[in-house]
């Protein structure tokens, strides 16, 4: 394992500085990820089933091929991991309105019980690494984030104009 340097490095790009980078993202994910895992296991769901609870929660009404553009997984995986929370209750689908082909997904109540709990176990753990971080370097780690991403994803997270209120 690499030493943790806590001064900047002015040379960040050096093979040793992306290294340790490389390396704490391995540790700072697996430790993000470990308690939900924990308690998707108790309902015998794994990631997958966390990103899709994840995403209808935030998206409601999405599409199935929305998801599957976001997610980038195949038709296959998503359908194996959503047919498993439809039947337990977790997610509903109803029929696009335009075209009834379109499957809308949404969160039950259960599912979005399953959603808080997962939420605020790594809400928790991102609080706290922000209070010890500070404001300045969470918006550099935001911006790294961003950066990491695919440029077509980048858009989901500017901020949206905002329209004049109508109220005086």
């Amino acid at each position: 394992m690499t030493d943790i340097k806590s001064e900047p490095n002015p040379l960040f790009l050096r093979t040793d500085e992306i290294m340790q980078a490389i390396e704490l993202l391995f540790f700072a994910y697996r430790d993000f990820t470990g308690e939900p895992d924990e308690l998707l296991a108790e309902y015998g769901f794994g990631r997958a089933h966390h990103r899709v609870i994840h995403f209808v929660g935030r998206n409601p009404g999405i599409t199935v091929s929305e998801l599957l553009s976001i997610l980038q997984i195949t038709k296959q995986s998503l359908s194996r991991v959503l047919s498993q929370l439809v039947a337990e209750g977790f997610i509903k689908q109803t029929p696009g309105e335009i075209d009834r082909r379109q499957r809308l997904l949404e969160l039950t109540e259960k599912g979005t019980e399953l959603d808080e709990k997962l939420f605020n176990v790594q809400r928790q753990r991102i609080v706290k690494a922000y209070k010890e971080s500070g404001a300045e370097a969470v918006a550099g780690f935001r911006s790294v984030l961003m950066n990491m991403m695919e440029e077509s994803d980048r858009p989901r997270f500017t901020p949206k104009p905002k329209r004049p209120s109508s109220r005086r």
